[in-house]
């Protein structure tokens, strides 16, 4: 599958989005970065996530894929080598509730803790420390990402 026209466009500080670039990092794939400015939204952007208007986008050969979970999937089926995901089924949703997890508990419960002040904040960072300890406590044992180096 050709790499020349697969763009990546995303936000620095987005945890969505480096999951995205992780993941063809550790697949050995290239690819354009296009940051994304929020308070300015490019045409580029709109064109290619008209439903959501933001970042992670992944465009491969004129074609989009949104939602950064969306985009590991269509990386693993696309990329077969250095597999993201485990190949027995049960495993593999698995691995996906635990994404979904931290994608709905974890990410909120940081940014608040940082984007919160005072009891608001505290509240924030409990909540995360909790989620954590539940994913942790989910995870244990089990590799999703098979990195090798």
């Amino acid at each position: 599958m050709a790499e020349d026209s697969l763009t990546i466009l995303g936000f620095w500080g987005s945890p969505f989005v480096l999951r995205v670039k992780w993941a063809l990092e550790l697949k050995g794939v290239q690819y354009q970065y296009v940051e994304e400015d929020f308070k300015n939204k490019s045409d580029m952007l709109l064109q290619y996530n008209p439903v959501y208007k933001k970042v992670p986008v992944l465009v491969h050969d004129g074609k989009s894929i949104s939602e950064s979970l969306v985009i590991l999937e269509y990386i693993d089926e696309i990329w077969k080598q250095n597999p993201l995901l485990p190949h027995d089924p049960y495993e593999r949703a698995k691995a996906r509730f635990w994404a979904k997890f931290a994608d709905e508990k974890c990410v909120p419960a940081f940014i608040a803790t940082f984007s919160k002040i005072g009891e608001e904040q505290q509240e924030a960072a409990q909540e995360a420390r909790e989620n954590l300890k539940i994913l942790e406590s989910g995870l244990e044992g089990r590799r999703y990402l098979e990195v090798k180096i």
